[in-house]
């Protein structure tokens, strides 16, 4: 008795300074874990399908907060992604540290997610984002660059600063800059046509090509049961001395967005609106969006799964629109949506490429068991007219049939 009673004792020595360093800290665990039997059946190829979660649904992390007093808070957030359906150990997802406070909002440091992603549209007006049904990347309607300035599956901005307002009278906006010299942070920003670097030009930043940033902001309010949202953004990447010098490009990439929401009881209707010009990022999708690894300037994977329908010729044009309408249905939510892209015509040092068009439309369901857990189903088709005669991009039939629980 006396052994234990001594045991006893000394445990609660050792426990007593981790539990006053705990004091007004709040440790969350998160994550959310995903599963879909997806089939994609691009024309003139053989169906390809799969059971797992290759569009990154599936994370794991942790989520720090820290009352410093006077409403201050300092945050901590570390999170990683993987693969149901394969081995995989994990990816990076988004890792940063913050300081907050009610009235003046909150500013982040490291690896953080775009506006464009889960501020302004993009993945927040998509029912079916993250899985091979969503509108980015093989989807075609929403640019899912994979330099992270976009709204595509794992895609997030590497060395960053991220500010979001408190939301006043309805406004609130967000933006990002990046102020990091990827010639250090990744030595492969430039483009090779093989090898281990081919299509890398879509890392953002660059030497001499530093300070890239993203702004938006959004207006929502709620009339007579009727909730009404705005919103819009600019997104700007800096090409770099080794973009410049590899690929003779000369200017930099402008993307323009601005959407609106409307919901009314079981109703709900979104949409946007994106224009390209220049593209560097916006000529690449992340593997995830893609449903395979693209190839820069042709918007081509070498996985025949999927293809990067949204990618804009590099160095070219474009413009991109997605709508989406959701009624509820007790807990079964029935989704039509669709939308085009178009990638003009443009000419640059790696050579000529024609117009590329894309037009989509989706429906399905997503079906609640609970507040965590959740069914969904549908199908997609892509119809594609594009006159590039290397590798063009092909029609496609998507159906999906999944399941996720959210922790």
């Amino acid at each position: 008795m006396k052994k234990k009673l001594i045991s006893l004792a000394v445990a609660g020595a050792l426990a007593a300074p981790m539990v006053a360093s705990a004091q007004g800290t709040n440790v969350t665990i998160f994550g959310s874990v995903q599963a879909e039997y997806a089939t994609v059946n691009r024309d003139k190829q053989s169906s390809q399908a799969l059971i797992g979660d290759d569009t990154g649904r599936s994370r794991w992390g942790l989520h720090v907060t820290e009352n410093l007093g006077g409403g201050l808070k300092a945050k901590a957030h570390f999170e990683m992604g993987f693969n149901t359906g394969s081995g995989n150990l994990g990816t990076a997802r988004e890792r940063w540290v913050a300081l907050a406070n009610d009235s003046w909002g909150e500013i982040k440091f490291g690896r953080v997610q775009s506006p464009f992603k889960d501020f302004a549209g993009g993945m927040t007006i998509d029912p079916f984002a993250y899985t091979t049904l969503q509108a980015a990347g093989s989807g075609g309607t929403m640019t899912a660059s994979a330099n992270g300035l976009g709204s595509g599956a794992n895609s997030f901005v590497n060395s960053a600063a991220r500010y979001d307002s408190p939301k006043v009278e309805g406004f609130s906006f967000a933006g990002i800059v990046m102020p990091g010299d990827s010639n250090r942070l990744d030595p492969a920003n430039f483009y090779s046509s093989t090898g281990t670097n081919s299509g890398s030009v879509a890392n953002s930043g660059g030497e001499d090509g530093e300070w890239d940033f993203q702004v938006a902001g959004k207006y929502e309010a709620h009339v007579s049961g009727h909730n009404l949202g705005v919103f819009g953004g600019y997104s700007r990447d800096n090409i770099s001395t080794r973009q410049r010098t590899n690929l003779g490009l000369n200017n930099n990439e402008h993307v323009w967005r601005g959407g609106a929401m409307w919901s009314f009881q079981n109703f709900k209707l979104s949409g946007q609106y994106e224009r390209v010009s220049n593209a560097v990022g916006a000529a690449t999708c992340t593997t995830a969006a893609a449903l395979g690894n693209p190839v820069t300037g042709n918007g081509q994977p070498t996985d025949s799964r999927g293809q990067c329908a949204s990618a804009m010729h590099l160095g070219g044009d474009g413009h991109l629109w997605f709508a989406s309408g959701q009624y509820d249905w007790g807990n079964t939510s029935i989704v039509a949506q669709g939308g085009m892209s178009q990638a003009n015509s443009t000419t640059n040092s790696l050579g000529a490429f024609s117009k590329r068009e894309v037009s989509q439309f989706t429906v399905g369901l997503i079906h609640n068991l609970s507040k965590r857990s959740s069914l969904f189903g549908g199908y997609q088709r892509a119809m594609i007219d594009d006159k590039n005669i290397a590798n063009p991009l092909r029609d496609a039939n998507t159906y999906s049939v999944g399941m996720r629980h959210n922790f």
